[in-house]
């Protein structure tokens, strides 16, 4: 209990700051009606137990299996059982992301059903699944990051040459949705167990990072495949506002209680026989432990519902109708406003973020503080949001216009920084594309985009997940470079005494 506390007081504090902002545009620029805003504070409440108790469960279901999965897989020395397991882990774990399954449901609602939620979920969570092997034999093998990150960008820039544009969009926004709450705690619990084995405590220390940037880079190939063999050709999309304008409370939410705990149990329980096979003929965990881990599996689906429950039924609706709003006013500086401010506080509320920025501190020993980290990240993805907007409101300016200087950037940037801060740097990139940017951060550029006109919610309206990916790259990059400069400094000082 005083750990679920604990949980519930982090998720608390961290949706805080939207809940306050959306009110307080409620009661100024955008009212949204009755209905709505109490729906949302109902859904506010909803994702705040559910995700504690999703929280809870990751923490002593999931990580666990993650911890004991990293060594088994590796202590065999042989390539093709880590490649196996690898395969397996990575679908499943990927399936079961919540942040998945949000951006898939918009892509399907916004297409009207042409590209469908359980296509997308498939396609990206093979891709994840093939990356995360990647990643792990670089882990094995000991081969260097950035060269890895170097080769995989260079072909992914490469292939977005032949890609249409709203498959480009989705394609890098479902690389920042796979990294979510399940997945983030789960491939790092994996990176640590895998480098662990090392004996060289220096490369154990730098490759419990970088597995994250690495397997999410699968969701941009597969997406980016299945638009080249797609025949639809450039599809564009629209929103509905029914769900939006129902002057019902409750019915929302009993509506998509069903669904959702159906599409939950099939999630979860691949998962559940995986550890039950690898607990049968490698773990052999004393029934103390096996017990509390089945208590976790049970915790993180409760939350899990709970959570998707109160996204799908309250905040997409709130993110849509204000990011419409606002963007229907005469002058267009309120919406780029409200975008930044958005970012700002958008970070404080991803859960993963909290598990990556704690990792950093105690990988680092203190050297390296989380506040540091989460002022960097906040700055990052504020100027993410803000520029997608500005996408927006200028037809001439594209995704592309952003993306590739930004990889570009990125990739010099791995070659004059310490090592250490490339694996965090790109995982961050990751873990900050998170639930609050799937849910009210998408949902209010997608209402942008519906209110523009001439611009296309599928096109113009995605691309904002991609773009929160991408400036904490860079921005933990340059943090590590001036950390570099500092001991530089310290060293050079150190020697003049």
């Amino acid at each position: 209990m005083n750990i679920l506390f604990e949980k519930f007081k982090e998720v608390l504090f961290a949706v805080l700051p939207i809940t306050v902002l959306v009110l307080i545009l409620n009661f100024t620029f955008t009212p949204l009606g009755a209905p709505l805003i109490i729906r949302f504070l109902i859904g506010s409440v909803t994702i705040v137990l559910g995700l504690s108790l999703f929280l809870l469960g990751v923490d002593i279901g999931v990580t666990p299996i993650g911890n004991h999965m990293g060594p088994s897989l590796t202590k065999s020395n042989k390539i093709w059982i880590v490649g196996i397991g690898g395969l397996l882990l990575g679908f499943f774990i990927s399936v079961a992301e919540p942040d998945l399954h949000i951006l898939a449901e918009q892509v399907s609602s916004v297409t009207s059903g042409a590209i469908s939620k359980f296509g997308i979920v498939g396609i990206v969570s093979v891709g994840i699944a093939v990356m995360l092997v990647v990643g792990l034999v670089r882990i094995v093998y000991n081969i260097p990051l950035f060269k890895v990150l170097t080769a995989v960008y260079g072909l992914i820039l490469l292939m977005s040459m032949f890609t249409t544009r709203d498959f480009l969009a989705i394609a890098f926004d479902a690389s920042g949705a796979t990294t979510g709450s399940m997945s983030v705690p789960f491939i790092l619990a994996l990176a640590i167990g895998v480098s662990a084995m090392k004996k060289d405590s220096k490369a154990s220390e730098k490759d419990s990072f970088g597995l994250v940037a690495v397997a999410s880079t699968g969701a941009i190939f597969s997406v980016m495949i299945m638009g080249l063999f797609s025949k639809t050709g450039e599809i564009t999309g629209a929103l509905e506002h029914g769900a939006s304008d129902s002057a019902s409370i409750w019915a929302p939410f009993i509506r998509q209680l069903p669904d959702i705990s159906y599409e939950v149990f099939l999630a979860l329980l691949p998962l559940l026989i995986i550890f039950l096979i690898f607990n049968a003929v490698s773990f052999k965990l004393s029934k103390k432990v096996f017990n509390r881990i089945l208590k976790g599996l049970l915790y993180t689906s409760v939350g899990l519902i709970l959570f998707l429950v109160g996204v799908y039924s309250s905040y997409m609706d709130a993110g849509n109708a204000i990011g419409y709003k606002i963007a229907s006013m005469e002058n267009k500086v309120y919406v780029v406003i409200v975008a930044l401010v958005i970012g700002l506080v958008s970070i404080l509320a991803e859960p993963a973020v909290y598990v990556l920025t704690h990792q950093i501190e105690n990988v680092t020993a203190g050297y390296v503080k989380r506040s540091t980290v989460l002022v960097a990240l906040s700055i990052g993805v504020g100027v993410a949001v803000m520029l997608s907007v500005v996408r927006i409101l200028i037809p001439q300016v594209q995704l592309w216009h952003f993306l590739l200087p930004g990889y570009l950037i990125s990739i010099a940037l791995m070659y004059i920084v310490p090592k250490l801060f490339i694996g965090m740097a790109f995982d961050s990139g990751g873990v900050a594309a998170g639930t609050m940017t799937a849910t009210i951060i998408l949902a209010f550029t997608q209402g942008v985009a519906d209110a523009i006109e001439g611009a296309d919610v599928l096109i113009d309206g995605f691309g904002v997940i991609a773009m929160v990916a991408l400036t904490p790259v860079i921005t933990l990059q340059i943090l590590g470079f001036i950390y570099k400069l500092k001991s530089d400094k310290e060293g050079i000082e150190a020697d003049a005494e």
